[in-house]
């Protein structure tokens, strides 16, 4: 008997790109629901942006600042694991660097053979989105694979993404009996 193909819309890879903000944590359950469901493996990644070369190394230490923020976001991203693995969801994540996010969303996009987006609105990008326009908004543009874009709420005004980033449990403060594993 002949196989019949998959159809062609039912995600097998889906991409998350996180930033551990608050709109960042309704995207992860979201997209954590459709790997579920769709048997999709997840893939988490989380973009640091760079900063310019300079020649005043001892007044801006940017490589001591960058592998911080790599390591920070990579036990976040383990932890991540952690409880997609319990809650069924195979997954992989990737931690980036560059000064132009979208282009390594796009990257990743093309390298990993994604074949579905889910992105929220409103993450930790403060003043960038009226300078540069939001990163999910140029994502929609570009994307040429089904995407999922989760309208939230802005952050408060006022609140440093630092503060905003904290809103996004940390994940080895959730026991096992915590952890929603309906659909």
């Amino acid at each position: 008997m002949t196989e019949v193909p998959a159809f062609p819309s039912i995600p097998t890879r889906i991409l998350l790109p996180i930033d551990f903000s608050a709109s960042s944590r309704t995207a992860f359950e979201m997209a954590t629901n459709l790997a579920r469901h769709f048997h999709a493996e997840l893939y988490l990644v989380h973009v640091i942006p760079a900063f310019p070369t300079t020649t005043f190394r001892d007044f801006a230490p940017e490589e001591a600042f960058l592998q911080e923020a790599r390591t920070h976001a990579e036990q976040r991203l383990i932890e991540c694991q952690a409880v997609l693995a319990f809650r069924g969801v195979s997954s992989r994540f990737s931690v980036e660097t560059d000064n132009d996010i979208v282009e390594n969303i796009m990257i990743v996009i093309e390298r990993e053979h994604i074949d579905m987006v889910v992105i929220s609105t409103h993450g930790l990008s403060g003043w960038h989105p009226q300078v540069f326009g939001s990163i999910s908004e140029k994502v929609v543009k570009l994307v040429q694979c089904p995407l999922l874009l989760l309208h939230s709420e802005k952050p408060k005004a006022g609140k440093s993404p630092k503060e905003c980033a904290s809103e996004f449990v940390a994940f080895e403060s959730i026991d096992s009996e915590s952890i929603s594993t309906d659909l």
